[in-house]
């Protein structure tokens, strides 16, 4: 079935005025695994304009309760008896007033990338649920979880794995699969694929494939997590799990380095057994910020603890992290990092504190200048202070 969303459909009726009333029932015709859609159900296919304008009234009429654009839709008055229909459309079956006309393209399949809940079932929406029964298959990162999902919703599509660490062979062959006309939906564990995931080495291939890849919105644990978070949600960053303590050490702590600087709300996913060793990385690096910490999202013992580092800390000592974690941390005002800077600059003589001005570009007369302004003295002060260091 899932072959017929990347045919060319042209729906005609014979009468115009039935447009207005079709009702959503799916007309079985005489051809296998080929049905008749309602003409404003049709989704991803290609419409072409043909429009009759003395039939406009009912046209309009039918525009209206479809939501769609003239433009983007063909209506062929099957009341003529001349109509002409080209013979490399493919071939014409009637049932009832809908006459559907198609031709399979050659083209080649889509990539889906479906959302699907983090937690609560009920959050899958109408369209991913479509999909998934439609494509050809269903690229999931854990199949034995994916499983779950799919007998709950009694979907039969194939499965294949796809993961971390099959992501550059898997994908090779799944965008050779999409070339050869099949359509595939990606979906991971839980939430949006592609974010912090495999899935991003799939879509990147696609791309230099030339394979259409299009989203399907839905559930998102950061997206969820912020939303509740009490924290400014104008403008953050999502930084995903932290690189290893351990094998990324000097990754991770230069990561944190420049989250310290950071004036954005920050957004960092974490499991239990990691929580507390990066409670005690962040209150080292970023101070003692304030912090909310969610956990069991959409669930029904959804939690969400605002506190701050320093209280997450004492908090998780005496219980024990349990779930996955996204943590919601405030950004340093751009105030208080002014001050930073400035206070890191005081620790420096005046020689040094011009010097790192001339480093980023300035004139030496301008840093002089720039370093006077900052300390609150004369320049006289900063050039003798040059002076002794020269003699």
């Amino acid at each position: 079935m899932s072959r017929y969303l990347d045919c060319q459909f042209i729906i005609a009726t014979h009468s115009p005025f039935m447009l207005g009333t079709l009702d959503s029932k799916i007309y079985n015709i005489d051809k296998p695994d080929c049905r008749v859609m309602q003409w404003y159900e049709l989704e991803n296919i290609r419409y072409f304009y043909n429009f009759f304008q003395k039939h406009n009234a009912a046209f309009e009429e039918a525009l209206n309760q479809s939501g769609l654009k003239a433009e983007e839709c063909v209506f062929i008055d099957n009341t003529a008896s001349n109509l002409d229909i080209p013979s490399e459309m493919g071939f014409t079956t009637v049932y009832s007033n809908i006459t559907l006309i198609y031709k399979e393209k050659s083209m080649q399949g889509i990539l889906y990338i479906c959302a699907t809940p983090i937690g609560n079932l009920e959050d899958i929406t109408l369209r991913t649920l479509r999909i998934l029964k439609e494509v050809d298959l269903i690229a999931a990162e854990d199949t034995r979880n994916s499983i779950k999902l799919l007998n709950h919703f009694e979907i039969k599509t194939p499965m294949t794995s796809y993961h971390e660490y099959n992501k550059y062979d898997k994908a090779k062959i799944l965008v050779e699969k999409m070339l050869a006309g099949e359509s595939i939906a990606l979906i991971t564990d839980a939430g949006t694929p592609a974010i912090s995931d495999p899935g991003e080495e799939l879509v990147r291939q696609c791309h230099e494939a030339g394979v259409q890849v299009t989203s399907l919105p839905g559930p998102s644990a950061f997206v969820t997590a912020l939303t509740i978070s009490g924290r400014k949600t104008r403008r953050f960053c999502f930084e995903a799990f932290l690189p290893n303590e351990k094998s990324d050490k000097k990754e991770r702590q230069a990561i944190l380095d420049e989250l310290s600087k950071e004036t954005r709300t920050i957004i960092i996913y974490e499991a239990p057994h990691k929580l507390v060793k990066t409670l005690e990385d962040l209150y080292g690096t970023l101070g003692d910020r304030n912090i909310s910490i969610c956990r069991e999202l959409t669930k029904k013992h959804e939690e969400n603890l605002r506190t701050t580092l320093s209280g997450a800390l004492s908090f998780y000592m005496d219980n024990e992290p349990r779930g996955e974690y996204v943590l919601v941390i405030e950004g340093i005002t751009r105030q208080e990092l002014k001050e930073e800077e400035l206070k890191e600059l005081f620790d420096m003589t005046i020689p040094e504190h011009v010097a790192y001005y001339m480093e980023k570009g300035m004139e030496k007369k301008e840093a002089m200048k720039r370093v006077a302004k900052d300390r609150g003295v004369g320049k006289r002060e900063i050039y003798q202070a040059l002076l002794e260091e020269q003699g």
